[in-house]
């Protein structure tokens, strides 16, 4: 199979919001994100789908020699082989691609953090570095564009831990730091019950609360001559925060039910912002 159809499948299959977004970016830029992000499908199916924690671990460091063999010019795999030509593109940095990995092994080493501390590794690793490629891929001027792009990505990981709580807890990973959980009285059982008691909403809106300050640090820290290039990582905010104003205008009953946006929602927010900051950018230019 082709390298790029080969991608394009895993993205479009896996039924992230992110593939919304990708569909407005001009070809290139679509075809290096679309890899990008089924890299990170694969080496999060590793963990996901083997039930050996030994097989697991051997299947990732094959990715980390695979990694090393992409920019030795020498992939194997089809997500590599997408990925090769790219590299002489975008400034896409080998010890990221590492580090992603790192950060999904970590499933296999913790399976509850103490602090917010401890898990804000985990949501780096995961979830910021990932953004801060999609940045590099994107296309900024401002350094500062850096910082957004890892606060943003922060905002989307704890936006997605808040969703997928009981499905975690269910896998036995529990993301919500134990600190926390002790502070406003709930058990890990708790987690694993349909019922969202006082105590369990009062929890969760304190994570909804930190994931918003993230998406409002993201937004502060973009500097404006950058954000049409990163447009498309504002199209994910607002796929991402409506989400998490679902949650929230819900109750937090996560433990009850999955909440999610149809994908005609997050196409329609997609192209809203399409639209918006295609206006923001001629109004920009022209005040220049």
């Amino acid at each position: 199979m082709n390298p790029d159809i080969y991608c394009q499948e895993k993205t479009a299959n896996s039924g992230s919001s992110f593939y919304y977004s990708f569909r407005f970016l001009p070809k290139l830029q679509r075809r290096a994100i679309t890899a990008l992000y089924a890299f990170c499908r694969e080496v999060d199916d590793v963990v996901d789908e083997c039930n050996d924690e030994a097989i697991a671990r051997t299947k990732l460091n094959w990715w980390r020699s695979e990694i090393a063999s992409l920019y030795a010019g020498k992939p194997q795999h089809p997500v590599t082989h997408a990925l090769l030509p790219l590299l002489d593109e975008f400034n896409l940095a080998e010890e990221y691609l590492m580090e992603i990995i790192d950060g999904m092994e970590m499933d296999l080493d913790y399976h509850s953090y103490p602090s917010f501390k401890d898990l804000s590794l985990y949501c780096y690793r995961v979830a910021s570095v990932v953004g801060l490629l999609a940045a590099e891929i994107f296309g900024y001027k401002d350094r500062m564009t850096q910082r957004y792009a890892h606060d943003l990505g922060m905002a989307f990981q704890l936006t997605n831990i808040l969703r997928d709580v009981r499905e975690d807890a269910e896998r036995g990973r529990v993301y919500i730091p134990a600190d926390e959980l002790k502070q406003f009285g709930v058990s890990i059982q708790d987690l694993h019950r349909p019922i969202t008691s006082d105590a369990v909403k009062a929890l969760f809106q304190h994570q909804a609360s930190r994931a918003r300050e993230y998406y409002q640090k993201a937004y502060n820290n973009l500097p404006e001559q950058d954000r049409y290039n990163q447009r498309t990582g504002l199209m994910m905010a607002e796929i991402y925060s409506s989400l998490l104003a679902e949650i929230e205008d819900d109750g937090f009953r996560v433990l009850e039910h999955k909440i999610k946006l149809t994908p005609l929602r997050k196409l329609w927010l997609a192209w809203t912002v399409a639209r918006r900051e295609k206006k923001r950018y001629t109004k920009y230019l022209q005040a220049k």
